[in-house]
């Protein structure tokens, strides 16, 4: 509505964007992997299944679009959208729902973990389609110079060292969770755009099955061949079947690949998520895998 009024325009769309991938998103990342005590660490079965599933799934999603031919532009948005979850706001939600003060402990270390994978498997599949060399020193360059990996690295390097993260920085990680993600959600509404959603239908569609379908079935396998049950299983479903995570957009953007095929998916994975989500944990409470 606002784009339509003129009141959102590309400029300002991606003004916002940038801000989130230099400086709001890091700034959470920090926080979010500082608070992880990786000295307490039980067993992480569903964390190694989580690992193998976003490695399957970035190969297999990766050849099948050299298959399926999808244009250079679009084929690094295709990737990571068939492998990078929403972790940190739609997944932790859904396990705080599931199993309240348990499902956080259970995922604070996978959301650390698989945010740091998404992000690097994001530059190596971004950078490879699109503009900028694709050497290897060019892609480790483009990851030491990524402001989301750097974050997640000062977290990690602040918990093992135990060193808390202050007070003023969680209340301002917390004031940007709540006030300025929700802009960025508002641009990536803006970005949306129905017309190429309808051009482009079959590619779309194809992404939402793998974000949906495929990756949380995947992980689901992987998990259960490991001994995987109950409510690390659980937590290991809700956070792989979330939608395409909102910061994938802040890389299409940053990349210049298809940021409107980026919107869309991201729209779409979250509006159908509804359906996937609570059929398969149902599923999985009925076979007695999980508890919930």
């Amino acid at each position: 509505m606002l784009r339509r009024l003129g009141l959102l325009t590309a400029a300002v769309i991606n003004a916002v964007s940038r801000i989130a991938f230099q400086f709001a998103l890091p700034v959470l990342l920090f926080t979010g992997t500082g608070g992880v005590d990786f000295y307490s660490l039980g067993d992480v079965s569903y964390l190694v299944a989580g690992i193998a599933c976003t490695l399957t799934i970035f190969s297999f999603s990766w050849l099948y679009g050299w298959w399926r031919n999808i244009p250079r532009r679009q084929l690094g948005v295709f990737v990571q959208a068939s492998f990078r979850s929403n972790l940190a706001i739609v997944g932790i939600a859904l396990c705080i729902a599931a199993y309240g003060d348990q499902g956080v402990a259970l995922a604070a270390l996978p959301i650390a973990i698989l945010t740091a994978l998404y992000n690097i498997l994001a530059v190596i599949v971004l950078n490879s389609n699109n503009e900028g060399s694709r050497s290897i020193s060019s892609f480790a360059l483009g990851m030491l110079r990524n402001p989301l990996l750097l974050g997640i690295g000062l977290g990690a390097i602040a918990s093992l060292l135990r060193w808390p993260v202050p007070d003023p920085v969680r209340s301002f990680a917390w004031a940007i969770s709540t006030y300025y993600m929700p802009l960025a959600l508002v641009c990536i509404g803006g970005a949306m755009n129905l017309e190429s959603l309808r051009s482009s239908a079959a590619m779309t569609w194809e992404a939402v099955a793998w974000r949906l379908c495929f990756s949380p079935a995947v992980g689901v396998a992987i998990a259960l061949s490991m001994g995987v049950s109950g409510a690390p299983l659980g937590v290991l479903f809700l956070l792989l079947a979330s939608p395409v995570a909102n910061a994938s957009f802040v890389m299409v953007v940053a990349a210049k690949a298809d940021e409107r095929f980026a919107a869309n998916v991201i729209v779409l994975t979250t509006l159908f998520s509804i359906v996937t989500i609570t059929g398969g944990f149902f599923v999985l409470s009925v076979l007695g895998l999980v508890d919930g």
